[in-house]
């Protein structure tokens, strides 16, 4: 929770924000340098931000409705206090107390006019300013469920909303970004930079909870069996699940092939071929060994399946992490 005095001030009007009260019309507070000039017919944000710093932190203007607008960078809407709607594709989004918002590159939005007891923050970065190692955890995951969960919230062209409810550490994180930018103590900017990471880490986290109350029941049902494989891949089959939830096993397989997109065993042997890089890559078990661990009991068709998957050999994975941390 932010200390009373941060609170406050970001509470105290703005000689902007007073002018926008008093006239209830948007004053314009960014210069021309800030917007893309090729773009005539739409009011697009550019990476003027980033000048003197890599992430940038604002609390949105009062009073006025902000005009319709996309960005060249990822932003996060936060409500810090009250509430704020947005229209995103001509879609009304409300957001809560503690509710984020984030925008993809590109995204076309624009915002109700705030109350005086609402406090919007705006967090601007690239996609660069998320660390490497970051990016390859949360491209690695060996698990199925995440990496199905990544690329269904990453086919949302616009926006994914995160609700307090559903994220509580998230409103704890955001309040040290706030802090650590309006504090400006020594080394903010590499704190700020490694809260961005367990921000983003943490919302990655909650798409994989549980599917959302609005998913069909197939749909629930076919990511519990994703969780299924990615919790019980040595030894799980479709036949043990088909009994685990009382269903005919062919309905359970055409019904997963339907919402996932793959087959029970192409997704049970991709995440059986995860682990395997996982252990080939940060242990030193014989290769036989890993193949056993993970439950698959055909050598020729392991190396087959993780050379078209991974498009080297496990003694290349093993070899290139070697040369890595070498």
């Amino acid at each position: 929770m932010l200390n009373n005095k941060l609170l406050n001030q970001l509470l105290a009007l703005t000689p902007l924000e007073e002018q926008q009260r008093r006239n209830q019309t948007f004053i314009e507070d960014l210069p021309q340098a800030a917007f893309d000039s090729k773009e005539k017919s739409s009011r697009t944000l550019t990476n003027y931000f980033f000048k003197n710093q890599d992430i940038y932190l604002s609390k949105h203007n009062r009073f006025a409705a902000y005009p319709n607008h996309k960005h060249t960078f990822f932003e996060i809407n936060y409500v810090l206090q009250g509430q704020a709607k947005e229209v995103i594709a001509s879609k009304m989004v409300t957001l809560n107390q503690g509710d984020l918002i984030l925008l993809d590159i590109g995204t076309s939005h624009s915002i109700q006019a705030l109350g005086e007891n609402d406090l919007l923050i705006n967090i601007l970065f690239q996609n660069n300013n998320l660390s490497v190692d970051l990016l390859k955890e949360l491209k690695g995951q060996h698990n199925v469920l995440v990496n199905f969960l990544l690329a269904k919230a990453s086919s949302k062209p616009d926006y994914i909303v995160f609700s307090h409810q559903a994220n509580p550490k998230t409103s704890q994180l955001l309040d040290e970004i706030i802090t650590e930018y309006y504090e400006q103590a020594e080394f903010s900017e590499l704190v700020i930079k490694s809260y961005l990471n367990i921000l983003i880490s943490q919302l990655i986290r909650s798409l994989s909870i549980k599917p959302s109350p609005k998913e069909s029941a197939q749909k629930k049902l076919a990511l519990q069996l994703l969780a299924d494989i990615a919790s019980d891949y040595q030894t799980i089959s479709l036949t043990q699940l088909a009994k685990r939830y009382s269903y005919n096993r062919n309905y359970l397989s055409n019904l997963f092939k339907a919402e996932i997109g793959q087959t029970f065993s192409a997704v049970l042997t991709e995440q059986r071929l995860m682990q395997a890089h996982k252990l080939l890559t940060k242990t030193n078990l014989p290769v036989n060994t890993i193949i056993e661990q993970v439950g698959i009991s055909n050598r020729s068709f392991f190396y087959k399946k993780y050379l078209a998957y991974y498009h080297v050999s496990p003694k290349q994975s093993r070899n290139q992490a070697s040369a890595i941390f070498d």
